[in-house]
């Protein structure tokens, strides 16, 4: 399982990509969609409500279990990835691509994101 390089990553299996105009992508890793089993159900925080870091913005359930969707960042949400709320496998089959779940203008980030090798390391032991 490889990470990419250029993402950050949450202790909740969440990653973010670099802000481009202030906006940041979200979705969740490879290890959690594996975890998680084939997922059904996405639901995603609406555009333009607030998301806080750390806190419940969604859900994603799977044919093994409901799991909570936590935001990384706080900030705005700008956009929502309908594409994965109409055909929720995109989370498991392309995760760090077609699979991400929705766009944040940040407005405040935690100290606590992971690099890549750190969430590895982190998800490996």
């Amino acid at each position: 399982m490889s990470n990419p390089q250029n993402l950050r990553y949450s202790k909740e299996h969440e990653w973010l990509s670099a802000a481009e105009d202030g906006v940041s992508v979200i979705g969740i890793t490879e290890h959690a969609a594996n975890a998680l089993g084939d997922v059904v159900f996405v639901q995603l925080p609406e555009t333009g409500s607030t998301v806080t870091a750390g806190e419940t913005c969604g859900e994603l359930e799977s044919t093994k279990s409901v799991s909570d969707l936590y935001s990384p960042v706080t900030g705005e949400v700008t956009e929502v990835n309908e594409d994965v709320v109409s055909d929720p496998s995109l989370v498991n089959s392309a995760p760090f691509e077609g699979g991400w779940l929705f766009k944040v203008r940040v407005t405040g980030e935690p100290d606590d994101l992971l690099s890549a090798d750190e969430y590895a390391q982190f998800t490996a032991g």
